[in-house]
């Protein structure tokens, strides 16, 4: 029912540099797209399964030799993605790609030593992009634990836009109410966007009615999120404490945020050395050298009476484990976040309660698709700055940013023939946040996040009924 995708423009040539989870993830979407992939690999079973499931071009070689880039096609590629588990080696595929075919290159470092300098290597490097999924999840992660009450929280316009994910609870006064007659009684400045019920999802009008346990999305300035959770009866207070099991690079980022943010951090892990490691990169965190899955050790560090409770682990069942032993047992209704790699049963996933799930390979495929499509632009200027993909991928919440030629600016947006299930959420004008009515307009030099059921979206010109795509 939602795999509404706008008529394709001409896709790029794309080459995928390893086919871990991250390379599976970026290959599944963008050859979904319309893209011409070429996936490389050492391991010759994990190129022929990658390519058999999403018919694109494998080759089995060492992603840093000008030979196999070649045969890849790299003369006539536009994007070269860098995904393996070497950091070094990402950013030598990168270079040879750059220096050789001269085509973008994006590369995946993920070890915390080069985490204060991913920026300069950017530049010197002259690459697209250098993603952390790690630590860009440890930042959601943040934000969720910041304001315990959100299932999800993203950020947008650089920080001062949030979209925060939430379910209504019973007693809730948005219960069988509509949004419009529901959002007039409050003085908080909020749009709810999208709303999940039954496993349907609507990009709701003023007249649609919220029930009781629909999931709602809502966008609001990121000063106006706590006002309007408080409004509708939502504690906003940040939790005093969390338990991490493991420690490895996620768990590093989020104790790290976490302690900055005045959050008391202790982490469970089992390897003695690492432990060591930890105690002196977090000297005010506290570090426990055992195993995360030892029920009498959670029990004695702490777990029945945390305020939160992150399993960090390197298998998402053990995660997911973990997470749901920590809600039968705690005694303070811990804010609980899972953090999933891979997700082959998802649906069997969604049905669990595993509290705020947060996906780092989503998040790198995100970052990567908002640059991917904003190459298909007919313009130079990169014009999505933004993309998230929301309720299990059947919504996209995409922030454009707006030049002078756009055809839609200064026209009020009742005026403006858009495609329905599409909402337009915010405009930033300035660093100022406005939750649009019909009457506001769109200018130059603005961003503008719109969130819709189709697919596909390169330019915010897409939104209209009319527009004749190229």
């Amino acid at each position: 029912m939602f795999e509404r995708f706008a008529p394709k423009k001409t896709g790029l040539k794309i080459i995928i540099v390893g086919c871990g989870k991250v390379g599976i993830s970026l290959t599944e979407q963008l050859s979904k797209e319309g893209h011409d992939i070429t996936v490389i690999d050492t391991i010759q079973q994990k190129v022929n399964a990658i390519s058999s499931m999403n018919d694109v071009l494998g080759i089995c070689g060492n992603g840093a030799s000008y030979t196999t880039l070649v045969e890849a096609g790299l003369a006539e590629a536009n994007l070269l993605i860098a995904v393996t588990g070497s950091d070094e080696l990402n950013l030598l595929c990168c270079t040879i790609a750059k220096q050789v075919g001269d085509c973008s290159a994006i590369a995946r470092v993920r070890t915390p030593d080069y985490s204060h300098e991913l920026n300069y290597l950017r530049e010197k490097l002259g690459l697209a992009m250098i993603m952390n999924p790690e630590y860009e999840a440890a930042l959601d992660m943040a934000r969720i634990l910041y304001l315990p009450s959100a299932l999800d929280v993203n950020s947008f316009a650089h920080g001062q836009a949030d979209m925060v994910k939430i379910q209504i609870p019973n007693g809730c006064h948005l219960h069988d109410r509509t949004i419009s007659d529901s959002l007039a009684d409050l003085t908080s400045n909020a749009l709810i966007c999208g709303v999940e019920r039954d496993d349907q999802v609507y990009i709701p009008s003023g007249d649609f009615v919220l029930k009781e346990g629909d999931f709602i999305s809502f966008v609001a300035p990121r000063n106006g999120v706590a006002p309007f959770l408080k409004e509708i009866g939502y504690s906003t207070n940040k939790v005093k404490d969390t338990l991490i099991i493991g420690g490895g690079k996620s768990a590093y980022y989020l104790a790290h945020t976490l302690l900055s943010m005045g959050i008391d951090v202790k982490i469970i892990e089992s390897n003695k050395k690492r432990c060591e490691e930890l105690s002196i990169l977090l000297p005010d965190a506290i570090v426990i050298n055992g195993d995360g899955i030892d029920q009498e050790l959670l029990k004695e560090e702490g777990i029945e009476f945390v305020e939160s409770f992150v399993p960090l682990t390197g298998i998402d069942e053990v995660n997911i484990l973990l997470t749901l032993h920590a809600r039968s047992v705690s005694k303070t209704h811990a804010k609980v976040i899972t953090k999933i790699n891979r997700i082959p049963f998802k649906d069997v996933i969604n049905k669990l309660s595993l509290g705020s799930v947060v996906y780092p390979n989503a998040i790198a495929s995100e970052a990567i698709l908002a640059h991917v499509r904003a190459r298909l632009n007919s313009t130079d200027h990169e014009s999505i700055e933004t993309i998230t993909l929301m309720f299990d991928d059947r919504v996209e919440a995409i922030e454009f940013s707006i030049t002078e030629d756009c055809p839609l600016i200064n026209v009020p947006l009742m005026e403006l023939n858009t495609k329905d299930d599409l909402l337009v959420s915010f405009i930033n004008h300035n660093g100022r946040i406005i939750i649009p009515t019909g009457k506001d307009v769109i200018s130059a030099g603005d961003t503008v996040m719109i969130v819709t059921t189709h697919r596909g979206f390169t330019d915010i010109t897409d939104i209209l009924e009319d527009h004749d795509e190229q």
